[in-house]
């Protein structure tokens, strides 16, 4: 909302004409969401420590983590509370690109919150249902790229790397096939908030990828030199993908290991929404596969599990999601958290090589 105070004073004050410039809004994001995220977790970690509303820990699980009973957790509510409050500051909010997404990442954390409150409040071990989370998240992300869609702001072009022509065109069924890209990061990333920081690191890696394929889809020359289809107002995702990486560099500060705070629903939810529809905005849907290739693999490893027990009676894993399963093989806690960091971003340094090779 500054943008919108400050920007039109340029004419009288041409300081000020800096903020039309997406990389000087999006590096004044990343720090205003880095520096606030750092200091208001300190005082959230606090808060929740007196209230004692902490988390509860799966006997199931790993022994070692027993220990972790009681860490504050909903540690979301200042991650996206600190994004939203840099949306505010430096967004564009004329660009029904950023809205759509901002849209997205505001519903998921409305669910994500509900389901912590109802866990840690209600001391309601099953939180929302299932088949509610799934309604609400389909609902919302069919509402919103049916608006979006119905609008011309995206097509039903769908394209794949290495090659310069969309691959088909979907028309109409592309806002369900978008719908389940999006629910489907949400809920990929959900899974991998199991250990001190390892969902946070490929989050940051992703947000950081997507904001750089959205600058390239936003600016009309470089996605025509680099045969990279042009998407009206993308470059403004790059705003919100620098408040992402801000707030979860601040949140890091706190997460790693051993967790000071842990993300809850109310963050994986709605930044694993975020990052599917940018995804989908920017047109690599498909490439997010591999950008974002940590939340699939943790996702694939949950449904190998329960379609191996259902089926066979049999496990493939020891235990699911995947970083349970090296845990149980004697990998330390740090060891799986760094070694699927940097997975992460070997899969963020491949897909940008993409960039290339249409």
């Amino acid at each position: 909302m500054f943008y919108h105070l400050l920007y039109p004073l340029s004419e009288s004050f041409n300081v000020l004409n800096v903020f039309r410039y997406i990389t000087v809004r999006s590096f004044l994001a990343f720090i205003i969401a880095s520096v606030v995220s750092i200091v208001w977790g300190r005082f959230f970690i606090r808060y929740m420590k007196k209230k004692q509303f902490g988390q509860t820990i799966r006997d199931d699980g790993p022994q070692s983590h027993l220990k972790k009973r009681g860490t504050p957790t909903m540690g979301g509510v200042f991650i996206i509370g600190t994004v939203f409050l840099t949306c505010l500051i430096a967004g564009n909010f004329n660009s029904w690109v950023f809205l759509g997404t901002l849209g997205i990442f505001l519903s998921y954390f409305l669910l994500g919150w509900l389901d912590d409150y109802l866990k840690i409040l209600k001391k309601n071990t099953d939180g929302v249902a299932g088949k509610m989370k799934l309604l609400w998240q389909f609902a919302t992300s069919l509402a919103v790229t049916y608006f979006l869609f119905s609008r011309g702001i995206i097509d039903g072009q769908l394209f794949i790397p290495f090659m310069k022509e969309p691959l088909v065109d979907l028309g109409v069924g592309y806002i369900f096939f978008a719908s389940i890209v999006i629910v489907g990061s949400s809920n990929a990333v959900n899974l991998t908030d199991g250990l001190d920081g390892l969902a946070i690191g490929p989050i940051i890696t992703s947000a950081a990828t997507l904001g750089l394929l959205s600058y390239v889809a936003g600016h009309y020359e470089i996605s025509n030199y680099l045969y990279i289809p042009y998407v009206d107002s993308a470059g403004e995702l790059v705003v919100l993908s620098a408040a992402i990486v801000g707030a979860g560099v601040g949140f890091l500060w706190y997460n790693s290991y051993p967790a000071q705070v842990f993300m809850g629903d109310c963050g994986s939810l709605s930044l694993g929404g975020a990052l599917g529809m940018m995804a989908v905005f920017t047109k690599n849907e498909l490439l997010f596969v591999v950008i974002g290739g940590i939340f699939v693999i943790e996702a694939l490893s949950v449904i190998i599990q329960v379609v191996s027990y259902k089926t066979r009676k049999k496990r493939v894993f020891k235990m699911a999601p995947i970083h349970h399963h090296f845990e149980l093989l004697g990998w330390s806690e740090p060891k799986v958290i760094v070694r699927f960091w940097l997975v992460s971003i070997i899969l963020a340094i491949l897909s940008i090589a993409t960039l290339k090779l249409r």
